[in-house]
């Protein structure tokens, strides 16, 4: 997802009315949630300075997240849920004006679901950087102004600071788990590695140990396509009328990223080469059925995300490699105490399997059932989030292990 949602598991069919409707009108600069907005479910820490690897930091940080549960007395049943690029911290719940999209994993965390609520006290933050709550680009300065092209260049580590001082203000000593896909993923493993005592299991799903020049070469290509919009104003297009923000930019970039998000295999069988109308794209003034999936998605991201965000978090991204400063990524990687689950997806085209299948094998005797386990899914890197009839079962083997 990254981000990375099911809810681009739309059917291929022509757009319908109720569908337009999100993606008419003009869409205001930012798609972030901002100070004054209805919170929703969101809950609020404040966790102060985090200090940045680069040794620049951030004042009076604030991190939003959702939680689900009851922490025991002990605090020994906590979970915390960790998310893709463009996902947020609603985890579970129903859309609303306060929350653009439905929980991005519903049907396994709740009431009596893999991730039993009723049994685990569940926390999901938005990332260091996001645009849903916590401090990013679109948070405001001392001053009232958003922080735009002034906020600071994040690293992987520098979010799983900020994510272990918002720990610290929920006097949660150990996770019971820590769960990631994707980016969240990359977290995970960092968790493990630089805080063994503060983690008992992990799960590192569709995600790898270092951002290879390929990935980070997509990447490249989505920055640049934001940064070519001549609304995005070199980061400072907070004051833009409705309509007049980097949403060309942001569109593209998202355009771009979905193709990495879902597998050859399962577009082909979803549109083939069929019309989006009784118009043939032939020099018609038609187009394919494909090419307005992606429009559409493109359009609607560009109403619920940032910009300036979307770049922090994608640059975050290409600065993870766990062995870094660590010797080696193998390395690092065995460092890792916490038994661990790691899944990869067969059609995977932004981690391939192969990444996964190099982080189990530097676990060994840390994992969950002595193997990496694949699942086999015609939705490629989205299937950790579609596919949760084969995700369930797996997680329920790791909490229960």
């Amino acid at each position: 997802m990254d981000y990375q949602s099911s809810e681009d598991n739309l059917p291929s069919d022509p757009i319908t009315e109720d569908l337009l409707r999100q993606v008419v009108g003009k869409p205001k600069a930012t798609g972030a949630w901002r100070d004054g907005d209805h919170p929703g479910n969101r809950l609020f820490a404040n966790i102060g300075t985090v200090v940045l690897e680069s040794g620049k930091q951030i004042e009076n940080v604030k991190i939003a997240y959702e939680s689900w549960g009851t922490l025991n007395a002990d605090g020994s049943n906590a979970i915390l849920l960790l998310h893709a690029l463009s996902g947020d911290s609603h985890v579970a719940g129903s859309s609303s004006s306060a929350h653009p999209t439905t929980g991005w994993w519903n049907d396994l965390v709740g009431p009596g679901l893999a991730v039993d609520t009723d049994k685990y006290f569940v926390v999901a933050p938005n990332v260091l950087g996001g645009c849903q709550g916590s401090t990013g680009p679109a948070s405001l300065d001392k001053k009232g102004k958003e922080l735009g092209s002034r906020f600071p260049y994040l690293t992987i580590r520098d979010q799983v600071k900020a994510q272990v001082l918002l720990t610290d203000q929920l006097n949660i000593d150990k996770w019971f788990a820590i769960i990631g896909g994707s980016m969240g993923g990359m977290h995970v493993l960092e968790w493990a590695i630089d805080h063994p005592k503060r983690v008992d299991r992990i799960a590192a799903i569709a995600t790898t140990a270092k951002t290879s020049a390929d990935q980070i070469a997509s990447n490249t290509i989505q920055v640049e396509a934001i940064k070519a919009d001549v609304n995005f104003a070199k980061g400072d297009y907070y004051d833009a009328k409705a309509g007049s923000g980097p949403h060309v930019g942001l569109g593209l970039a998202r355009r771009i990223a979905l193709l990495n998000y879902r597998s050859p295999e399962e577009l082909n069988e979803r549109f083939d080469r069929s019309w989006q109308s009784e118009i043939s794209p032939l020099g018609n003034g038609g187009r394919f059925a494909v090419s307005s999936y992606l429009d559409f998605h493109g359009n609607r991201f560009t109403r619920r995300f940032d910009a300036n965000s979307y770049l922090t978090l994608v640059e975050a991204m290409n600065s993870h490699d766990v062995g870094r400063g660590r010797k080696s990524t193998e390395k690092a990687l065995q460092l890792i105490k916490a038994k661990a689950l790691v899944i990869g997806i067969t059609t995977d085209r932004l981690f391939p399997v192969e990444n996964s299948k190099f982080i189990a094998d530097n676990l060994k005797s840390n994992l969950v059932g002595s193997k990496l386990h694949v699942i086999d899914s015609e939705y490629g890197h989205d299937g950790f989030l579609i596919e949760n009839d084969k995700v369930a079962p797996l997680i329920t083997k790791l909490l229960r292990s």
